[in-house]
């Protein structure tokens, strides 16, 4: 009897390892919903995986929080409650301090330009890859939340003046500038600012063109006022490396240059939503004012404090955090010159 029990499960084990030689599944962990943006960008690095690797390597992505939320995302990463999954920085101020690079206010509202920036920090830079490993984590790729810009129900913003005063939702530094500008911070998710709005509880919310569309919030705003000041861009996609270092040189290499690609593919669907966004907001009688060159330089120059508060976060963890600021705002000049020369990736070329 245990001979053929034997049997058995040597055939079980055989079958398995055809099946796993045939395909790898990874399991990814995502917080937001199968919707929007991000969602769409998530799903062609997914389709894009499974094309380039034919058939070898399937994503098979976990929506809505299912297998854990934002806030969790790392350390389930690390302990291989999936082998991918969405990191957002902010969660992790100190444990990420490193990705957290991307969330400073350092003059940049392009989202290409951002991406691009961060993607290739994150990449070439020995100790970033280091004090990843040292957490059981790869990177893969990035996204973005694009610029932050601020829309209100009542008077507008049209200078930093406008600010003091107001019931603000804020978020990160950019929040933080608005408080220190006399704002009354309101600690609130961008999905109930609609409520917020609407029932009076804040007067403005920070926040992104293409998420106000998603979230209807242009129904409860009376005003839009673009900053072009900076973004949120510490989201992306990280690997549990214990996972990564089984996987052959190959599927390795399909992983990490569709991660990188994917900062073109998530740029041209930004890009359109947000513009997309912008005309919609104007149908619907939604004011749109441009934060005049002057006003604009002074939330910069606001800014500059947080960038130095995030170099003693991030030398704390033991990061060369001067450096890398340096570096980084050397890609975001570099990428921006790309940019004026040769235009977007996915602009159509002149002959």
């Amino acid at each position: 009897m245990s001979f053929i029990k034997n049997l058995t499960f040597t055939a079980a084990l055989s079958v398995a390892a055809s099946v796993a030689g045939a395909e790898t599944v990874l399991i990814h962990g995502e917080a937001g919903p199968n919707r929007g943006a991000r969602a769409d960008a998530l799903q062609w690095f997914a389709d894009q995986v499974a094309e380039r690797s034919s058939g070898d390597l399937r994503m098979d992505i976990q929506w809505g929080g299912a297998l854990f939320k934002a806030n969790a995302a790392v350390q389930s990463i690390a302990d291989g409650v999936a082998d991918t999954g969405s990191v957002i920085a902010v969660y992790y101020p100190q444990e990420m301090a490193a990705y957290g690079i991307a969330d400073l206010p350092v003059n940049n509202p392009d989202a290409w330009v951002g991406m691009r920036a961060t993607d290739e920090l994150m990449r070439s830079n020995p100790a970033i890859t280091e004090d990843l490993a040292d957490k059981n984590l790869v990177y893969i790729g990035t996204w973005t939340t694009s610029q932050v810009n601020i829309g209100c129900k009542g008077d507008a913003i049209r200078s930093v003046a406008d600010i003091a005063g107001k019931k603000v939702r804020g978020v990160g530094a950019y929040g933080k500038v608005f408080g220190e500008e006399g704002a009354n911070m309101v600690n609130m998710s961008i999905y109930d600012a609609y409520q917020g709005l609407d029932t009076g509880l804040i007067d403005c919310s920070q926040g992104y063109s293409y998420a106000v569309a998603a979230l209807k919030q242009a129904e409860v705003m009376d005003n839009y006022t673009l900053l072009n000041w900076g973004q949120v861009g510490g989201l992306g996609i990280f690997m549990n490396k214990d996972m990564y270092d089984s996987l052959s040189p190959e599927q390795q290499t399909v992983l990490t240059t569709t991660g990188a690609d994917m900062a073109d593919e998530f740029g041209r669907m930004i890009t359109t939503a947000n513009d997309n966004a912008i005309a919609s907001m104007k149908e619907q009688n939604v004011e749109i004012i441009e934060l005049p060159v002057e006003e604009r330089a002074k939330l910069v120059e606001a800014g500059q404090k947080f960038l130095g508060q995030w170099v003693e976060t991030a030398s704390a963890s033991g990061l060369p955090a001067e450096a890398m600021l340096e570096d980084y705002q050397a890609l975001i000049a570099k990428y921006t010159g790309e940019r004026d020369t040769k235009g977007y990736p996915w602009a159509p070329k002149s002959n």
